[in-house]
């Protein structure tokens, strides 16, 4: 250790690389930001663009080429956010849904295992023919009564006007 190790202050920069410089720092700054509005979504950069083209056409000119080149402008792969919750109907969740009826149809290699599961998707694909058609039946009521709701009304509106003295009598013609 020399006298001038001793001496020097935790803060300064004893080196040209002990510290990140101006240019790293920038780019550090510029991730940080990125990934900031990447987690906020694309109305974050689309208002970032606006704003930079307002402030200085040049910057916001270059936050949308950075949108366009990075395809951030059209598409979301690049929003930050769990996929897992947000997976209804896309694509993963598909794969995942098709992984485990994959899985799930493969035999195990215990032949009393594989007739039982075997028997337990018949009988499950039969409760949901029934369960669809008890939804059906249903459906149908439903329609059937709301049908001759609407025609008992008719009826009861057509009896109130012939009902009243004069409404539809060919005299009052």
């Amino acid at each position: 250790m020399t006298s001038t190790d001793a001496f020097s202050s935790p803060g300064l920069r004893a080196g040209p690389y002990e510290r990140p410089g101006l240019a790293s720092q920038a780019w550090g700054y510029t991730r940080q930001a990125t990934g900031w509005l990447d987690d906020r979504g694309r109305p974050a950069w689309f208002a970032t663009a606006i704003v930079g083209l307002f402030v200085a056409p040049p910057v916001g000119v270059a936050i949308l080429l950075f949108m366009l080149g990075t395809g951030r402008m059209f598409s979301r792969r690049h929003e930050r956010h769990d996929r897992r919750a947000m997976s209804c109907g896309k694509r993963g969740a598909r794969h995942e849904t098709w992984s485990a009826a994959r899985a799930a149809l493969r035999p195990s290699g215990n032949h009393a295992f594989d007739a039982y599961k075997a028997e337990t998707l018949r009988r499950l694909e039969e409760e949901q023919a029934q369960f669809e058609a008890f939804l059906h039946r249903l459906r149908e009521a439903k329609d059937k009564a709301e049908f001759d709701e609407f025609m008992d009304d008719r009826a009861r509106r057509a009896s109130e006007r012939g009902a009243e003295p004069g409404a539809d009598s060919p005299e009052a013609a």
